[in-house]
């Protein structure tokens, strides 16, 4: 799958051209009515779904121009280069004012995408995607000198969290927390260059994560979904309490040291207090089994398996607040190591298979970011304002819609409608 669309794809044009949207059908069932393998008929949707809210249709054209240049211009995805490919120099300064200067807000526009893809692609979870954002300099918003561990370095940069809606075929961010750290929230001067707003306060990474997921479950018409997040990082019983208090369903990937309690009597373990999520897993190992799920990692609908298996735990709480019961879920690589990966579970019902299901889609979301949410220019934004980088990141997440709906559409479709 590229990564730009125009070296695969016909240019999108005529970005104030006809629309055909005739309104949303049953749930889940496609409605874009075009040839839905083209991007052009893609984008036709999208600008007639997230721009309607503009009451001018300057700012409807300029929003439809910055989309067309995140499709279309080559290399970085700057304000300078989607001027040149949509309108050259007097389209740049007319851009840059729309980005970073005006006033218009990038939450609706986010709802009108959630909304989108739920009609389009029934998304199985809501994954919370960390998003590491090199700089060289110093002076956007929320830089500072961060560890990524993904790749096990210390880097200068942003960091952000995403909240990707995702089903097997494909995923899409949807909203987007900027993670900022305390030299941005406690020094009144670096606010105001960058215009952070009052309501920005100090928290850790996974209350960035957590914010993020809330604020998506605040929206109307958005149906809920279980959030997959990791907070190995710690403040991990926080994190699970507050979208436990939400009601957002949740599957966590924790650490091995974890402290959990065996709830189940028929178990050994059960009754001998909190112990080391690993230790259970390992004293339980003969209870797994083989799990089939889908690698969307792999670029096909490659089918693997996995030795996993599942316990009733709770968390180990004060005196007189409510047990919580959880699922605990190992998955092994090599059955004779110990479990590659713990994740924790509320989900209502669910099995081992499931859970496991749910816990894969974070590689689709991983890989649908390297191979389109890079080239849609998720981290290209240049600016220093805060507002500036939010009204970016939605508008290349629409791009991203864009790109993975018309290269997937056959198989997003082909599922939604078989049998």
């Amino acid at each position: 799958m590229s990564t730009s669309v125009a070296t695969t794809r016909r240019p999108v044009t005529d970005p104030l051209g006809p629309r055909h949207r005739t309104g949303h059908g049953p749930q889940c069932a496609p409605y874009l009515n075009a040839v839905a393998d083209d991007v052009h008929d893609v984008y036709d949707e999208l600008c007639a779904t997230l721009f309607s809210g503009f009451p001018r249709r300057d700012q409807r054209m300029k929003a439809a121009q910055y989309l067309q240049g995140l499709l279309n211009a080559q290399g970085r995805k700057s304000i300078r280069n989607i001027a040149a490919h949509v309108g050259g120099a007097a389209a740049e300064q007319s851009l840059h004012h729309f980005i970073s200067s005006s006033t218009w807000d990038w939450r609706p526009m986010r709802s009108a995408l959630a909304g989108f893809m739920e009609q389009v692609s029934c998304p199985q979870a809501w994954v919370v995607r960390s998003m590491p954002i090199p700089k060289a300099g110093q002076h956007s918003v929320g830089v500072d000198r961060r560890f990524d561990p993904e790749r096990g370095q210390v880097f200068r940069g942003q960091q952000a969290f995403g909240v990707w809606f995702a089903a097997e075929e494909l995923s899409v961010p949807v909203n987007w927390r900027l993670f900022l750290p305390d030299p941005w929230v406690k020094d009144r001067t670096r606010r105001d260059r960058a215009e952070v707003p009052e309501e920005a306060h100090e928290e850790t990474q996974e209350e960035c994560a957590v914010a993020a997921a809330l604020d998506t479950a605040r929206w109307q018409g958005v149906t809920r979904k279980p959030v997959v997040l990791d907070i190995r990082g710690g403040a991990g019983r926080a994190a699970l309490g507050r979208l436990a208090a939400a009601e957002l369903p949740v599957v966590a990937r924790i650490g091995p040291g974890c402290r959990l309690t065996i709830a189940d009597r028929a178990l050994p373990g059960f009754g001998a207090g909190p112990l080391p999520a690993q230790h259970i897993l390992e004293s339980l190992k003969g209870l797994r089994r083989p799990v089939s799920w889908v690698d969307a990692a792999a670029g096909t609908r490659t089918s693997r398996t996995s030795l996993a298996t599942a316990v009733r735990v709770v968390l180990p709480t004060p005196a007189g607040e409510r047990v919580r019961p959880m699922t605990l879920l190992g998955e092994w690589d090599d059955p004779q190591q110990p479990p590659a990966r713990l994740w924790i579970s509320d989900v209502p019902g669910a099995t081992v298979g499931s859970l496991l299901r749910l816990t894969k889609l974070t590689r689709r979301v991983a890989r649908d970011f390297t191979e389109v949410g890079e080239g849609a220019g998720l981290r290209d934004f240049v600016g220093r304002s805060f507002r500036g980088w939010h009204r970016h990141i939605t508008l290349a997440s629409a791009a991203h819609a864009a790109t993975v709906l018309a290269t997937d559409w056959d198989s997003v479709y082909g599922s939604r409608t078989a049998g």
